[in-house]
């Protein structure tokens, strides 16, 4: 027999902050063997510039929907993906970081309130008695009906919405579903990302058997003595039951805490998953537990007993062509990804995510914080007034919301926090959330980082804090607050940086000092990247190609630009440079080698398992030997110059002295030789993560006369005469046959994301990019002092400055010849007048070659880019790339790709009637510099907008940095720290060239 449910009468005012009627109370996310229908798939849609401009009768199941397009469900629907499929409009995403997209103006949305009108039929071969329609995410606000009867409206776009259906099924049905853009709702839902709504995530109809299993909480604890479960069942109606931990065959008496014997220890290094079974006479579920109990002891955050280090990332959900709805083959990439860079944590930024993602971080292991549906971060524009945090208006909703999260998510292991939401301003509706948090679940520490006052919180929480400030509180010496009970409470608590160096563009600079301090200071107990991923969103361009595009590029009258474009992998999940970098910075070993002790010193950064997991290897290179392109001795391999080495397992966070095997030991005493030790994965239960390297450790013994690879081809011999000059300026125009175009001393880089900041820890000072165009240096142009040549030197003078302003610097070019090769040694003075504050983006020596290179090898760091603050992956060795891998390709073009610490490269050119096949410029620098190669100038690079704007120029460009300025953070966080800045100063180098 059906179960009739009241319902409401019509759809849940728009302007209402009150949580929507008719949905059923939330409960866990429970595997069932009951039938479950999945829904996803083509639903017809229609959209609508408004309610009012919507099609009448569309609830029907009469009403006629064959002109409408369709749309794949689960998706955002104004995505450009869906252009084919949809047929006519269908909205536009818009971006904001803070603002509202409409008037701040609670509780009520905009007129101008797009809608997306969802059809879908579907039939049944049996016709449940009960059954529950659940809506696992609608962005936006929807309204559902079920057969032609109005069934409830939806709140809370990342939270389940489930409702009572069994009465209203029939063999064939109707499901129809309203999505409007915005309601009152929306202003708790200002997350910094796109406006993009839809039905975002799975929708299914659950069959609901008599004595059905409604709920199950399953406490599993982990103490000195072992496992403890503690199990509650919620039920329609008494029934018997039975518990059972299948993998042990263990049984548990239900509302009972009993001692689980033989079972071990759930954490993110060691993820012991068991199988919890509940069964009543008609239904059976399943859900997945993990034995770990989490406690703040002496202000050090612990899971079972040991503190543990979060090496995090906040992890948005952002598909480039679906918008919110992120694949599940999409989701498990991120989290290999994530494990591929030594990632152990993820803050679930600013919603709770896809019941998946919270899976798969159970069974890969990954403490988690799970942030709840709710941010108001466009209210500080308008001093918080009338903000729903400090309004009882909204205590509702915002319980509902912390409510939904918790009891969803309540049995996952991976979940060590709850988080109230974020940049939510403070007021009384946060000590309502955490009230009904705790009121559910009191095992989990409670986190929210917009009350520095921390009265509702057990773990204080900033976001780029400066490291000044960081290694202040590590050492218990902030600020105080001023009130002394306050003050005493947040002193106790463990700190954490909820967002820091935000991952935009080239950078972020500043991660190795960071983390310098959390493995100093045991109140800190790490940090979580901003962000993930870049929230790019594709489009098709008119050549075929796709362009990747951000805030603006939709027609939005407010938005902010491509600061969405912010993530260690791109929208497609390319990995960008950055995570390389991060992932040497959170290496889980910290390696050195001491070529004088013969040992390799090992720190282990694991909290709860050793070292065992890990297999130490090492590797020889040499100039002798064949580089290919990952800069590995293949040759070498063959002639034992390569093998692995035993040791015994470093304990948790404890440090060995591992000796060298003799092989190894006379590699690293022997000149000429990059001797490599790594540490890779060989006993990961992950899929993708065996081999894996995590760590590495170098010796150098390579001297400037043994760079040159054996195998290149000899270069020519040049001489004075081989240097032409233009006698005007003093520019080089060839070394001997090879032309040389635009010489010129560059001080200036196409502007990084980070350069257009201010940084949180300067704020009285203007933007990089600003000071930098203030003094001229994007338009040097330069006056030739002096050019005397003799018969064994050539000595150039220059004056370089800009229009407008009397900051310059003086240069000094002395060429001579040395060994078959044209020297360049290069003296910078800077010309300012007394008192200027002056400061460079680089010093370095441009120029460009005809034609396209074919590719560049080199003996320096890499394979990858570094700055003098990032570049942590970037190792030592012989590397080979062609022009293509050589670049960086950001979303937004910007300074980008520089190789660093590099003493040898041969650009190789392409062949010509006046040029061998094998012509090549070299380039040598006994200290080594920074090498930029590029198929377009440093001016058109600043001067695109997108990506796929850059059009390269039939040249090959080349900068050789002498010094440059740091990345920093500062498009949001902290500036270039000091040591890596770059004040107006007196800089000298030298460079060798030679052609073959």
């Amino acid at each position: 027999m059906s179960v009739v449910v009241p319902r409401p009468a019509g759809p849940h005012p728009l302007d209402d902050p009150r949580p929507a009627p008719g949905a059923l109370a939330p409960v866990c996310t429970l595997d069932t063997d009951a039938r479950v229908l999945r829904l996803d798939g083509q639903w017809r849609f229609r959209w609508a510039p408004s309610a009012g401009a919507a099609e009448a009768g569309i609830e029907r199941p009469d009403f006629d929907d064959s002109a409408w397009g369709t749309i794949a469900v689960p998706s955002s629907y104004t995505m450009p993906a869906h252009d084919a499929t949809v047929g006519g409009p269908h909205g536009a995403p818009a971006y904001t970081n803070v603002k509202y997209p409409f008037p701040v103006d609670p509780p009520f949305p905009p007129d101008a309130n797009p809608v997306g009108d969802h059809r879908l039929r579907f039939a049944l071969e049996q016709v449940p008695a009960r059954a529950h329609l659940r809506f696992e995410g609608v962005e936006g606000a929807g309204d559902v009906w079920l057969n032609g009867i109005f069934v409830g409206s939806t709140r809370g776009s990342r939270l389940p919405t489930v409702f009572e259906v069994g009465d209203l099924l029939a063999a064939s049905n109707v499901l129809v579903v309203r999505v409007h853009t915005f309601s009152a709702a929306s202003y708790l839902e200002d997350q910094d990302e796109w406006w993009n709504p839809g039905i975002i995530r799975s929708v299914t109809l659950r069959e609901r058997p008599a004595l059905a299993i409604d709920d199950v909480h399953a406490v599993a604890a982990w103490g000195q003595n072992g496992a403890s479960l503690r199990v509650d069942v919620r039920t329609a109606s008494d029934t018997p039951l039975t518990v059972e931990i299948v993998e042990l065959g263990v049984s548990v008496a239900p509302g009972v805490e009993v001692a689980v014997v033989d079972a071990q220890p759930w954490s993110a290094e060691s993820p012991q998953l068991y199988t919890l079974r509940v069964a009543s006479p008609h239904e059976v579920v399943t859900t997945r537990i993990g034995f770990r109990t989490i406690a703040i002891v002496e202000g050090e955050f612990t899971v079972n007993g040991a503190p543990i280090q979060l090496r995090g990332v906040n992890r948005h959900e952002h598909h480039p062509d679906f918008g919110r709805a992120v694949p599940r083959e999409t989701l498990e990439l991120d989290l290999l990804l994530m494990k591929r860079a030594n990632v152990n944590a993820i803050r679930t930024s600013h919603y709770p995510p896809h019941p998946d993602m919270l899976d798969l971080a159970d069974e890969l292991g990954f403490w988690v914080i799970d942030e709840c549906d709710f941010e108001t971060h466009g209210f500080g524009d308008v001093g918080w007034r009338g903000n729903p945090t400090d309004d009882p208006a909204w205590e509702a909703a915002l319980r509902d919301r912390a409510a939904r999260m918790v009891e969803r998510d309540k049995n996952h292991p991976s979940i060590i926090m709850w988080s109230l939401g974020n940049e939510a301003g403070t007021g009384r509706n946060l000590a309502a959330m955490a009230d009904e948090m705790r009121g559910r679940d009191a095992t989990r520490p409670l986190h929210y980082e917009g009350d520095q006052e921390c009265r509702d919180v057990d773990v204080w929480s900033r976001m780029y804090a400066p490291h000044d400030q960081v290694a202040a509180i590590g050492w218990h010496e902030e600020p105080p607050l001023d009130d002394p009970a306050l003050d005493a409470r947040r002193r106790a608590m463990p700190f954490v940086l909820c967002e820091y160096v935000h991952a935009m563009g080239t950078g972020p600079g500043g991660m190795t000092e960071y983390q310098q301090l959390f493995d100093g200071h045991p109140r800190l107990i790490g940090g979580f990247v901003w962000e993930w991923l870049e929230h790019g969103i594709h489009r098709p361009l008119p050549d075929g190609r796709t362009g990747t595009f951000y805030g603006g590029d939709f027609g939005e009258p407010v938005h902010d630009g491509n600061f969405v474009i912010d993530g260690l992998v791109a929208a497609d999940r390319t990995p960008r440079a950055q995570l390389a970098d991060l992932a040497a910075v959170f290496a889980p070993l910290v390696m050195s080698v001491d070529a004088e002790a013969g040992v390799l010193h090992v720190h282990s950064r694991l909290d709860h398992t050793d070292t065992a997991r890990y297999q130490l290897s090492w590797r020889v290179a040499s100039a002798q030997s064949s580089v290919d392109a990952d800069g590995l001795d293949e040759d070498g391999v063959t002639q034992g110059r390569a093998g692995v080495f035993a040791h015994q397992p470093v304990p948790p966070r404890g440090s060995a002295e591992i000796p060298l095997p003799p092989p190894l030991l006379e590699h690293v005493r022997t000149p000429g030789l990059v001797v490599t030790v790594e540490a890779s994965e060989s006993d990961s239960a992950v899929p993708g993560m065996g081999g894996w390297v995590v760590a590495r450790a170098q010796v150098v013994t390579v001297g400037a006369e043994q760079v040159r690879p054996a195998a290149v081809p000899a270069a020519g011999i040049l001489s004075l005469d081989d240097l032409v000059l233009d006698t005007a300026t003093g520019a080089v125009t060839a070394f001997g046959e090879q032309a040389v175009e635009d010489w010129r001393l560059e001080l200036w880089r196409a502007p990084i994301d980070n350069d257009f900041g201010i940084g949180w820890d300067q704020p009285d000072t203007r933007p990089n990019a600003e000071r930098w165009a203030a003094l001229g240096l994007d338009r040097l142009v330069s006056r030739l002092v002096s050019l005397t040549r003799s018969s064994d030197r050539v000595e150039v003078v220059t004056r370089i400055g800009a229009a407008a302003t009397d900051v310059g610097v003086t240069a000094r070019w002395t060429w001579t010849v040395r060994e078959g090769a044209v020297h360049l040694a290069l003296d910078v003075t800077p010309d300012s007048p007394v008192g200027a504050a002056v400061d460079w983006a680089r010093v370095g020596v441009s120029f460009a070659l005809p034609g396209t290179a074919a590719g560049v090898q080199w003996f320096g760091r890499g394979p990858g880019p570094a700055y003098p603050d990032t570049g942590q992956a970037a190792h030592w060795g012989w590397f080979s790339r062609s022009l293509d891998e050589l670049q960086e390709r950001t979303v937004r073009p910007q300074e980008s790709g520089a190789r660093a610490d590099v003493r040898w490269a041969r650009v190789a050119l392409p062949g010509s009637a006046s040029s061998a096949p094998d012509a090549a410029l070299e380039i040598a620098s006994p200290e080594g510099v920074a090498l930029t190669v590029r198929p377009w100038s440093t001016e058109t690079l600043a001067a695109a907008t997108h990506d796929h704007l850059l059009e390269p120029d039939g040249r090959t460009h080349i900068v050789l940095d002498l010094a440059q300025s740091g990345a920093g953070t500062g498009a949001c966080g902290p500036g270039v720290l000091p040591t890596y800045q770059l004040p107006a100063q007196h800089v000298v180098g030298e460079l060798e060239f030679r052609v073959s």
